[in-house]
């Protein structure tokens, strides 16, 4: 027992707050056991009375005490820490998530791209490659055959089906088809057959000339021979 048995008893609230507490309330202890003899008011009393006292605890378990109380201080914190990394780590999820939707998407862009451009390349090497209607040798007349013949020479390899389908259903491949009702000529059936001029002065008796007028239209109003064909199977016409 403290001096004169007048030193108040140090109240604490919960084992959790006589842990944290401890150190502080022994010192406290102490330091009223070494001089204050000055009686606790009965309010201090009336608490005293309904609560665990550190004075109540042997001493070999006061130390127990505070060191339960400690671990859980330091699970409430750990738990607290790995819900922020938790939060942390989720909010960096997303911010990646969406760095890698954006580079997906530009990497898809880049491709269509070069895609296009690679396309686009090959059609013109294509159409460098095929031969100039000036080229071959100019005859009193051509059978079907032959005017096949110089379109697979002047037409791109991946556009002569189309031409052919359209030239089948325009002229049948004869250079000298003539509507009489309307002044269409020519393989390509021409309207009127005079325009064809602007790929030759012989555009009358040379097939070729006809052909790379053909040719030429087709890109010029459709892109390509089978955007013609594709037109000419929703409309008759091209």
């Amino acid at each position: 027992m403290l001096e004169g048995n007048r030193v108040s008893r140090i109240s604490v609230r919960g084992l959790a707050v006589a842990s944290a507490t401890a150190v502080t309330a022994v010192g406290a202890v102490t330091g009223v056991a070494s001089g204050s003899t000055a009686p606790a008011s009965d309010d201090a009393e009336a608490t005293a009375s309904g609560a665990t006292l550190l004075a109540d605890i042997p001493a070999g378990a006061q130390a127990q005490v505070q060191t339960a109380s400690l671990t859980q201080q330091a699970d409430s914190q750990a738990i607290a820490a790995d819900a922020t990394a938790k939060k942390d780590a989720e909010a960096a999820a997303r911010k990646q998530a969406a760095k890698d939707a954006v580079a997906k998407q530009q990497a898809a862009e880049k491709a269509e791209k070069e895609a296009k451009e690679r396309k686009e390349a090959e059609k013109v090497a294509s159409r460098s490659a095929t031969r100039d209607a000036a080229s071959f040798t100019v005859k009193a007349s051509y059978t079907a055959a032959e005017v096949q013949e110089m379109a697979r020479q002047l037409v791109p390899a991946d556009q002569f089906a189309c031409f052919s389908r359209i030239v089948d259903h325009e002229s049948s491949w004869n250079y000298q088809a003539d509507n009489p009702t309307s002044d269409a000529y020519g393989l390509m059936q021409a309207l009127p057959g005079s325009k064809m001029s602007s790929a030759g002065a012989d555009w009358a008796t040379n097939p070729a000339t006809q052909i790379k007028w053909g040719l030429s239209y087709m890109d010029g109003r459709y892109g390509s021979p089978c955007g013609a064909w594709d037109f000419w199977q929703a409309n008759n016409y091209y």
